[in-house]
């Protein structure tokens, strides 16, 4: 019971979160962002393992794609046949160059493309059937990468402690295992000679009990053969339960020889991955919080300059607008001025109009007067000359 394997109750917080990283949940900005560009570049890869897979059957999966990504994968499949020809001449460097660039250019299209639509995604994901490939070992790695990631950047000083001493721990436990094996290898020694003695003991009695029975061969034949019967029976009793105990000391000392190297063996191997892991991730996380540091200084100077340009145009938008305000005023008082002048101007042509029709009733009126007058005179003159015909 002593030897048994603690449970996942009696587990640290630290090693939980190492040994489970799944339950783990990012408590700052930053490393939210690191673990946001992390997940990205396992989708991208995930990606990247299914272009050649569609490429292979882009008929079949052209209607699900859409034109638009068809013909970005048509492109890079030229541009990729292109590359393997030019594989075959290596005069040809500075075209293979260029070549890469289109190539790497056309890679990275294709991925926004399809990061702009993850339903289209997750669905190739369970539609392409995609082979054990390198790239899969890559990937699993880049996610345990990941995992261990989060671990670091989640895990206090306070959880890294609890973590060395829990392996300190099982370093005692390991320990206490050796001395216990040792002190049944002892008691396995002592109960080997114990039973070498009683065996001799034994030999020395049945020794013993021949010499007798030689004395008294004639005269206790019946009893001599009863004796040596019962003697060799209790010696194959003893012989067999001494055996029956041997073995069973041997099979606990081969069962905890077996776990002791079992969780030396798992502890030196756990303890080595951790090692290695700790420095790739340290030299991973070095890096990237370099690349994050030059990338946020040149955000902040473009956020600078763009607030500076921003806070200029602002200036001159309200000046703008305070122009514009004006123009609308003075544009109101003209639009006033030529209404009213719009409004003078029909009036006057009302008028003109009124007075063009006076006239010209009076202009009717008078020619209709001075018709009729020369008409009268002419019918005068008329009736004159007549009655002076009839004298």
């Amino acid at each position: 019971k002593g030897m048994a394997i603690p449970r996942k109750a009696g587990i640290p917080l630290s090693v939980m979160k190492v040994l489970d990283p799944r339950q783990l949940k990012p408590d700052s900005r930053e490393a939210e962002r690191i673990l946001t560009i992390l997940d990205e570049t396992i989708v991208k890869l995930e990606i990247t393992r299914l272009i050649p897979r569609i490429l292979g059957s882009l008929d079949r999966y052209s209607r699900m794609l859409g034109p638009e990504i068809t013909s970005r994968l048509l492109e890079h499949q030229n541009l990729s046949m292109e590359i393997q020809h030019l594989l075959t001449s290596p005069e040809e460097k500075k075209s293979m160059r260029a070549a890469e660039k289109r190539l790497k250019c056309s890679l990275r299209n294709i991925l926004r493309l399809f990061l702009a639509n993850p339903l289209l995604y997750h669905g190739l994901k369970f539609e392409v059937r995609v082979r054990q490939s390198p790239a899969d070992v890559f990937v699993k790695a880049f996610m345990e990468f990941r995992d261990f990631t989060l671990e670091r950047l989640l895990t206090t000083p306070d959880e890294e402690k609890e973590k060395i001493q829990f392996m300190k721990d099982i370093s005692l436990r390991v320990e206490k295992n050796t001395k216990t094996i040792s002190a049944l290898q002892e008691e396995l020694a002592g109960v080997i000679q114990t039973r070498d003695e009683e065996v001799s003991r034994k030999d020395k009695t049945i020794e013993d009990l021949k010499i007798s029975m030689e004395d008294l061969a004639k005269n206790c034949k019946v009893d001599i053969q009863m004796i040596m019967k019962e003697g060799e029976k209790q010696q194959k009793e003893d012989e067999e339960a001494s055996q029956d105990r041997c073995a069973r000391l041997k099979q606990d000392i081969q069962q905890l020889g077996i776990q002791l190297n079992a969780l030396v063996l798992e502890h030196r191997a756990s303890e080595l991955v951790l090692r290695k892991e700790k420095c790739k991730t340290e030299k991973e996380i070095h890096k990237w919080v370099q690349k994050y540091d030059t990338d946020m200084t040149e955000k902040q100077t473009t956020y600078e300059e763009t607030q500076t340009v921003y806070n200029k145009e602002k200036e001159q938008l309200s000046l703008l607008m305070e122009k514009h305000a004006m123009l609308i005023q003075e544009y109101t008082l003209i639009e006033e001025e030529r209404r009213m002048l719009k409004e003078k101007e029909e009036e006057a042509a009302r008028e003109e109009a009124r007075r063009n029709k006076a006239a010209t009733c009076i202009q009717a009126f008078w020619k209709g007067y001075l018709v009729r007058s020369i008409y009268k005179s002419k019918l005068k003159k008329g009736k004159g000359k007549g009655k002076g015909k009839g004298k």
